[in-house]
Protein backbone atom coordinates (compact mmCIF):
# COMPACT_ATOMS: atom_id res chain seq x y z
CA UNK A 1 0.00 0.00 0.00
CA UNK A 2 3.08 2.35 0.72
CA UNK A 3 4.11 1.53 -2.34
CA UNK A 4 1.13 2.63 -4.60
CA UNK A 5 1.08 5.55 -2.19
CA UNK A 6 4.16 7.08 -3.26
CA UNK A 7 3.51 6.06 -6.97
CA UNK A 8 0.40 8.02 -6.85
CA UNK A 9 1.93 10.81 -5.28
CA UNK A 10 4.98 10.72 -7.82
CA UNK A 11 2.53 11.17 -10.35
CA UNK A 12 0.63 14.04 -8.96
CA UNK A 13 3.84 15.96 -8.70
CA UNK A 14 4.66 15.33 -11.88
CA UNK A 15 1.40 16.08 -13.30
CA UNK A 16 1.39 19.79 -11.36
CA UNK A 17 5.12 20.64 -12.73
CA UNK A 18 4.53 19.61 -15.73
CA UNK A 19 1.24 22.08 -16.58
CA UNK A 20 3.11 25.15 -17.11
CA UNK A 21 5.17 23.54 -19.76
CA UNK A 22 1.86 24.75 -21.97
CA UNK A 23 1.52 27.71 -20.84
CA UNK A 24 2.10 30.67 -23.25
CA UNK A 25 3.96 33.48 -23.27
CA UNK A 26 2.32 37.11 -22.61
CA UNK A 27 1.28 38.79 -25.96
CA UNK A 28 0.65 34.96 -27.55
CA UNK A 29 3.43 34.06 -29.30
CA UNK A 30 3.66 30.72 -27.91
CA UNK A 31 6.85 29.83 -25.96
CA UNK A 32 9.88 28.38 -27.07
CA UNK A 33 10.57 24.67 -27.15
CA UNK A 34 12.94 24.40 -23.71
CA UNK A 35 11.99 20.37 -23.56
CA UNK A 36 13.43 18.84 -26.45
CA UNK A 37 16.72 19.10 -25.46
CA UNK A 38 15.93 17.96 -21.97
CA UNK A 39 13.90 14.71 -23.77
CA UNK A 40 17.64 14.31 -26.14
CA UNK A 41 19.81 14.57 -23.28
CA UNK A 42 18.18 12.03 -20.91
CA UNK A 43 17.11 9.61 -24.26
CA UNK A 44 21.01 9.70 -25.18
CA UNK A 45 21.85 8.91 -21.13
CA UNK A 46 19.59 5.80 -21.15
CA UNK A 47 20.58 4.59 -24.18
CA UNK A 48 23.91 4.90 -23.21
CA UNK A 49 23.74 3.34 -19.73
CA UNK A 50 21.79 0.38 -20.49
CA UNK A 51 23.68 -0.07 -23.49
CA UNK A 52 27.15 0.19 -21.22
CA UNK A 53 25.03 -2.44 -18.40
CA UNK A 54 24.80 -4.78 -21.64
CA UNK A 55 27.92 -4.14 -22.85
CA UNK A 56 29.59 -5.27 -19.11
CA UNK A 57 26.62 -8.45 -18.80
CA UNK A 58 28.16 -9.50 -22.33
CA UNK A 59 31.79 -9.04 -21.72
CA UNK A 60 31.59 -11.07 -18.03
CA UNK A 61 29.73 -13.54 -19.51
CA UNK A 62 32.37 -13.81 -22.29
CA UNK A 63 34.83 -14.26 -19.84
CA UNK A 64 32.96 -17.11 -17.92
CA UNK A 65 32.44 -18.86 -21.02
CA UNK A 66 36.52 -18.86 -22.37
CA UNK A 67 37.38 -19.79 -18.49
CA UNK A 68 35.12 -22.88 -18.69
CA UNK A 69 35.95 -23.83 -22.31
CA UNK A 70 39.39 -22.14 -23.28
CA UNK A 71 39.07 -24.24 -26.85
CA UNK A 72 36.15 -22.43 -27.95
CA UNK A 73 38.02 -18.87 -27.96
CA UNK A 74 37.39 -18.26 -31.58
CA UNK A 75 33.59 -19.04 -32.03
CA UNK A 76 33.10 -17.18 -28.33
CA UNK A 77 35.21 -13.97 -29.56
CA UNK A 78 33.52 -14.12 -32.95
CA UNK A 79 29.82 -14.55 -30.84
CA UNK A 80 31.24 -11.41 -28.63
CA UNK A 81 32.30 -8.90 -31.33
CA UNK A 82 28.92 -9.32 -32.93
CA UNK A 83 27.05 -8.65 -30.15
CA UNK A 84 29.37 -5.87 -29.03
CA UNK A 85 28.56 -4.16 -32.55
CA UNK A 86 24.90 -4.51 -32.63
CA UNK A 87 24.52 -2.84 -28.92
CA UNK A 88 26.56 -0.29 -29.93
CA UNK A 89 24.81 0.12 -33.39
CA UNK A 90 21.68 0.53 -31.12
CA UNK A 91 23.50 3.59 -28.97
CA UNK A 92 24.22 5.14 -32.44
CA UNK A 93 21.03 4.96 -34.05
CA UNK A 94 19.44 6.61 -31.00
CA UNK A 95 21.95 9.25 -30.89
CA UNK A 96 21.52 9.66 -34.84
CA UNK A 97 17.72 10.05 -34.43
CA UNK A 98 17.93 12.06 -31.62
CA UNK A 99 20.21 14.74 -33.15
CA UNK A 100 17.69 14.95 -36.12
CA UNK A 101 14.72 14.95 -33.98
CA UNK A 102 16.55 18.51 -32.29
CA UNK A 103 17.03 19.93 -35.99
Amino acid sequence: MRKLTFLLLIAAAVLLVASPVYAQTPGGAPAGNWAIPIGVGLGMGLAAGLAGLGQGKVAGSVAEALARNPGARAGIQLALFIGLAFIESLVLFTFVLLFLRTQ
